[in-house]
């Protein structure tokens, strides 16, 4: 798409030498999602400020650009622009633009492989956690074989959704088995960390194992996470095992890469080809 001329329309021009309007098209959204074209626009733009492609004190291109470019009425756009200005983003000023304030950045969440079960034990008491769903259904063949259980032995199945200063990062299915999840009530697991609540129960976590690769995002996760349908994000399975060896809990976990990372330190032994 060949670049357009700046236009002045009043609210959102885009000045000689700021942010190019060729990152925008169609294609970042999509029409077949039950999430609305004009908050499909708002998590696109977002995530250019949260992400520092655009700076505090830059101008956003305008609603008529915008428009062109995302394939999508000015109102669409229009009420993308309020959303941001409603959640602090940016200031809106006739005549001068849509502007972008120093509010964007979001905390970034840090976890740790040399320290895993006390970091994951602070991460639980420095956030919050919202409680989406929570059951008890028969183990399949994955659940079973990672918890040493048979295959429909039952489990507890829990969606909690965690956040930071209010905005969500990891989207979080736990199972546990029914045995040790019967030891606390649901109340407990909407206001207390589940590390917390399986030491109270007598299957506290002594170890750890977990695999972590990148997944695009589906499109309930996508839309707890505030994110577009298909986003990348962080993917982490992992397995709490306690002190008779045996697992107490299965994580699958969905984080936004914008808001969290892990740090593992490595150094290389003394007289030996491999790190540790």
């Amino acid at each position: 798409m060949p670049r357009p001329d700046p236009v002045g329309i009043g609210i959102g021009h885009l000045p000689d030498g700021g942010p190019d309007i060729d990152s925008f098209n169609a294609e970042l959204l999509n029409g077949d999602l039950p999430t609305p074209l004009y908050h499909q626009v708002y998590l696109v733009l977002r995530e250019r400020i949260q992400s520092g492609k655009y700076a505090a004190g830059d101008t956003l291109p305008g609603e008529q650009e915008l428009a062109r470019a995302f394939d999508v009425s000015r109102i669409t756009v229009k009420r993308a622009l309020n959303e941001l200005a409603s959640n602090n983003l940016v200031s809106r000023h006739r005549g001068r633009g849509t502007i972008v304030t120093s509010g964007g950045v979001i905390p970034l969440v840090a976890g740790s492989f040399e320290t895993l079960i006390s970091s994951l034990r602070t991460m639980g008491l420095a956030t919050e956690v919202e409680l989406l769903e929570v059951a008890e259904e028969p183990a399949d063949a994955v659940v079973a074989g990672r918890l040493g259980l048979e295959r429909g032995a039952p489990v507890q199945r829990a969606v909690r959704l965690r956040k930071l200063q209010g905005e969500p990062f990891s989207y979080l299915t736990t199972y546990v088995p029914a045995e040790i999840a019967e030891r606390y009530s649901i109340e407990e697991l909407r206001s207390t960390a589940l590390l917390t609540l399986l030491e109270r129960a007598g299957a506290g976590a002594a170890e750890a194992e977990q695999w972590i690769t990148a997944t695009s995002a589906a499109p309930r996760i996508a839309a707890c996470l505030d994110v577009p349908s298909g986003s990348p994000v962080l993917k982490i399975e992992r397995i709490m095992i306690g002190a008779d060896g045996k697992p107490v809990q299965m994580i699958v976990g969905h984080y936004r890469p914008d808001r969290f990372q892990y740090h593992m330190k490595s150094q290389r032994q003394s007289g030996a080809e491999g790190w540790t």
